[in-house]
């Protein structure tokens, strides 16, 4: 999407992502190697009762999902940061999982003409309708003058 697409209030629904087990050892493995994301059997007698995703991975899933669905072939470039960030619900292998995000504000730079940002909630939900992942980001884009 183009910056001039995105309004505040605008709604933005992407997905599904359907995660293996084998998606969720490998991250895990490779970035975030506790034992309740990599070891399975002393993941079941742990508080979630099983495997759950890395948060981390659960974040890159979802700006996977965003670079797709909405970023390719638009004027971003960055992002100064997140807001904030909750995973108010595990991940689990074999959830599918979805995206809603809802577009906060959208506005031109008032110090550098050049440049748009959009104030953006990512939501993640589960198979079972449980939200996964909360955040508020900021992106910018480079605009023509």
């Amino acid at each position: 999407m183009k910056f001039a697409e995105f309004y505040s209030g605008q709604v933005i629904e992407l997905g599904p992502y359907p995660l293996t087990q084998e998606e969720v050892l490998q991250f895990a493995q490779a970035y975030d190697p506790q034992w309740f994301h990599t070891d399975e059997a002393a993941a079941a007698q742990g508080p979630f009762g099983g495997l759950i995703a890395s948060g981390w991975h659960t974040c890159a899933l979802a700006m996977r999902l965003v670079a797709d669905g909405v970023l390719k072939g638009s004027e971003s470039y960055a992002s100064p940061g997140l807001s904030y960030i909750k995973w108010p619900h595990p991940v689990r292998p074999g959830d599918v999982l979805s995206l809603r995000i809802t577009v906060l504000e959208v506005r031109r730079s008032k110090s550098q003409p050049g440049l748009g940002i959009v104030r953006w909630r990512w939501q993640s939900f589960n198979s079972a309708a449980l939200e996964v992942l909360d955040l508020e980001a900021t992106s910018l884009f480079k605009l023509a003058l």
